[in-house]
């Protein structure tokens, strides 16, 4: 376990939380740092997840109540209905997740983070979120059908779903800016409904949690300073790159 190992590898967990919290505040993806940093110091795939959820859960607290006011329902439905099928699909996901014994998730963690991949390089590169003024085409039982399913996903796994959700906000019609601070409550909701549930299990090495926690939070800082002097689309293109690289090692490792 980490907590066992020499004090440089809390240090790198740190820098690895560091990144991922700048990552998330300037283009999202920054589990696809913290997962596999978290792997690569020894934590088997079950834990490396529930770990690096509950690390990052204090940004993504941050990012909602910066957005709070701009969230808003879609479509007929409200947001109070996103919010408690959100919390549902995150306690389905997280309970769905600790039923599942560490080898099953072993051999399905290649292909959630493919999916994961592809969700994040279509967000990035090809959707195309509707245009000001253009109507959603999505019914009220679609919408929540849709969400609970990215809520299921987003306790189970979550890579990805902030992507996930951007497109079928705006698809249902939401603009881009309020589909964008509507999505960051509904992850923050999600996963503290998925953390609450991961706390108490024996897999999670605090330590780690910890070096994340404190990386990400000073990482979503220095992302918001930084929020206007890099380039958003290298960034996006650098996590996809990571993504395709993880994959691949998943797969043959």
């Amino acid at each position: 376990m980490i907590a066992g190992q020499p004090l440089y590898v809390l240090l790198l967990i740190g820098l690895a939380g560091l990144y991922a919290g700048m990552q998330n505040a300037l283009a999202g993806g920054g589990s696809f740092i913290t997962f596999p940093a978290l792997l690569l110091a020894g934590l088997n795939p079950l834990a490396a997840n529930m770990s690096s959820t509950i690390a990052l859960f204090p940004s993504q607290i941050a990012t909602s109540i910066a957005g709070r006011k701009m969230v808003s329902g879609v479509g007929g439905v409200s947001f109070r209905s996103l919010f408690i099928i959100s919390i549902v699909g995150g306690v389905l996901g997280a309970i769905l997740l600790l039923s599942t014994p560490v080898s099953i998730f072993s051999n399905l963690v290649p292909w959630l983070v493919l999916f994961a991949t592809t969700a994040f390089a279509w967000g990035s590169f090809g959707f195309k979120p509707k245009a000001a003024g253009e109507a959603g085409h999505m019914p009220s039982w679609a919408i929540l059908l849709v969400q609970g399913l990215i809520a299921i996903y987003g306790g189970y796994f979550g890579g990805g779903i902030g992507f996930l959700m951007l497109a079928a906000l705006t698809i249902a019609g939401q603009q881009v800016k309020t589909a964008s601070a509507t999505k960051n409550a509904l992850a923050m909701t999600m996963n503290a409904s998925a953390v609450a549930i991961f706390a108490f299990s024996p897999m999670i090495n605090w330590a780690a949690v910890v070096a994340l926690g404190i990386g990400g939070v000073l990482g979503g800082v220095g992302g918001a300073w930084l929020i206007h002097r890099l380039p958003e689309r290298l960034l996006r293109g650098f996590v996809v790159l990571v993504g395709i690289s993880l994959t691949i090692w998943l797969f043959v490792r």
